[in-house]
């Protein structure tokens, strides 16, 4: 089956600043994609160029195996078949939520009837009822939201560019929208292309996770598969894995490290997505949700590593409490626990094989 779209060797550039570096990738029909990452890593671009907003340097971007853009070639926005979802909604503000909805629907001279129908069908779906007379000034930025996906929706687009949707939306209206626009998508069979820099975000909403970094992809699998093992230390710390340690690659049959010197040395066992040869230089990262603290840690299950620290402070997060402390070595590493623990208590961290993520540094 043809993909909905395709991305073969993707390079743009401004200012001689590359934004893209040969990006790959194909979107099967009805899959929700997300691209994730940080300001500067060109998913924004990415996403412009699959609208047609920009043209590409090279490669080329297909629709239902149509090429759509090319160095050579760049068919407008208006005559693909996409939707697009702003950071700010982009409402017509003296439009009501009707009419707002009925934009599309009108230029393409839809029926009253077919229009009055498609749009009651969304203002139920999106939880809109009562509403459709109320202009965007009315409505909460929740809403506002919802009527801008039933906009995207009206037209039945082959491919529906989220940008960024829920930026503007506090956290608890984020996790719900999250939810339900993933419901939503899959109910509808729509296929979507998701940018954002949230890995909650992306988790809740994606089939497949896109990682980029500096313009390129770092990973590109399914979410559970991206937390579990990232390919590279960056997408690994874009994924939670914030404690980072460095060391001296050891060579093994399983691969690991040396953190410190002398009598300060851990030797830690860990996970190693790449090639993995001794006495370079390493890190090893780990997420604070991974490490077990233990007052005592002589008694730790086989497969975990020992790090002795001391706990420099606590700090209250409501559910939890994360702990900053201190290697033997000097490294900084945090972790949780349901109670705080004492400025200077000296304790270890267990951290299993399969949790620690162990990277030449770079």
């Amino acid at each position: 089956m043809i993909p909905i779209l395709e991305a073969n060797g993707l390079r743009k550039s401004f200012g001689g600043h590359p934004a893209l570096r040969g990006i790959n990738f194909s979107v099967a029909g009805g899959e929700i994609i997300s691209v994730l990452g940080p300001s500067g890593c060109g998913k924004s671009t990415l996403l412009q160029l699959i609208a047609g907003l920009q043209q590409p340097d090279e490669g080329e971007i297909k629709l239902r195996g149509e090429t759509v853009s090319s160095a050579s070639r760049l068919i407008p926005p208006e005559k693909r078949r996409i939707n697009m979802v702003f950071q700010d909604y982009a409402l017509w503000p003296h439009m009501t939520v009707y009419d707002n909805i009925a934009y599309g629907l009108k230029r393409k001279k839809a029926s009253s009837a077919d229009i009055r129908a498609k749009i009651e069908s969304l203002l139920g779906l999106l939880h809109l009822g009562g509403l459709e007379d109320r202009l965007p000034a009315q409505l909460s930025g929740g809403q506002q939201q919802r009527v801008a996906i039933a906009r995207a929706l009206a037209t039945e687009p082959d491919l529906l560019l989220l940008d960024e949707p829920l930026s503007n939306l506090d956290m608890k209206l984020r996790i719900e929208m999250r939810t339900e626009m993933a419901y939503l998508f899959r109910k509808l069979g729509t296929t979507v292309f998701h940018v954002t820099h949230d890995p909650e975000e992306a988790f809740a909403m994606a089939d497949r996770l896109i990682i980029m970094r500096n313009g390129a992809s770092d990973q590109i699998d399914e979410p559970q598969s991206c937390y579990r093992l990232p390919a590279t230390r960056s997408a690994a710390a874009l994924l939670g894995a914030g404690n980072r340690l460095a060391g001296k690659a050891v060579a093994g049959d399983t691969p690991a490290i040396r953190i410190g010197e002398g009598d300060a040395a851990s030797l830690l066992r860990g996970t190693a997505p790449g090639d993995w040869s001794g006495d370079a230089a390493a890190e090893a990262l780990f997420r604070p949700d991974a490490a077990v603290w233990e007052e005592d840690a002589s008694g730790s299950p086989r497969d975990s590593n020992r790090l002795a620290v001391r706990v420099v402070h606590s700090s209250y997060e409501g559910n939890r409490w994360r702990v900053l402390a201190e290697t033997e070595s000097g490294g900084r590493v945090a972790f949780f626990r349901t109670e705080p623990l004492a400025s200077g208590t000296s304790g270890a961290l267990t951290v299993s094989v399969s949790d620690l993520y162990l990277y030449p540094h770079s």
